[in-house]
């Protein structure tokens, strides 16, 4: 069962996703809060696997919620709800460290997807989000050198990654075994100090497009 915790500060979104979410057999809300504040408080005392989150909010906001559980709380995992013209929010909740961000209008089953996937340690983009992110994202910042430290197969998988390819998609074009694609994508994670692979893929798209 995975448990959740739904914030919004607008009533009718919270449980309007509290009824859909609810009639999940593996999904169960276990809290509500309308701003972010309330939020990292109910976090911290139901410790719940997955947190629903709003970004523009009263009191605290959603970015600056995410930051702070990011902080005290971090196997808590935060999935960000917006709408199209929260760009600035989306690319700033992505660096606290939110592990997904989907549109407020996404199906329940899909969303329902999104939240086990989130759970398993994988990252979710909504449909347009990824492209906003790359074009909110700098483009005249200077490589790190971390990067001279890839080897050239984890740069063949960090192109991919940037494709949006899969593990078992990046498997299948270097033929080798997804586990081993899956010890890459850590190893490349590790040296270029990125979280996940939404990271990775914005850094090769904006920066290093020339160099992979």
């Amino acid at each position: 069962m995975i448990k959740l915790l739904l914030v919004d500060d607008q009533s009718i979104v919270r449980e309007g996703l509290r009824s859909l979410l609810q009639a999940k057999p593996d999904l169960e809300v276990i809290g509500t809060a309308e701003n972010g504040k309330i939020a990292v408080e109910q976090a911290l005392r139901l410790q719940p696997d997955v947190v629903l989150m709003d970004v523009r909010m009263p009191v605290m906001d959603g970015v600056a919620a995410t930051r702070q559980l990011r902080t005290q709380a971090p196997q808590i995992k935060v999935l960000v709800l917006t709408t199209f013209d929260d760009d600035d929010y989306v690319s700033r909740a992505m660096q606290c460290g939110a592990k997904g961000y989907l549109l407020k209008d996404t199906p329940s089953e899909e969303l329902a997807q999104a939240i086990r996937a989130i759970q398993k340690g994988y990252t979710q983009l909504g449909p347009g989000l990824f492209e906003k992110a790359i074009a909110s994202a700098p483009t005249t910042a200077t490589p790190p050198p971390e990067l001279n430290q890839l080897t050239p197969r984890e740069r063949e998988v960090l192109q991919l990654i940037a494709a949006g390819r899969s593990n078992r998609e990046i498997a299948q074009t270097l033929f080798i075994s997804e586990r081993t694609v899956k010890n890459h994508v850590n190893s490349l994670l590790g040296r270029l100090n990125l979280r996940d692979r939404t990271q990775a893929a914005i850094l090769a798209t904006t920066l290093y497009r020339d160099q992979l």
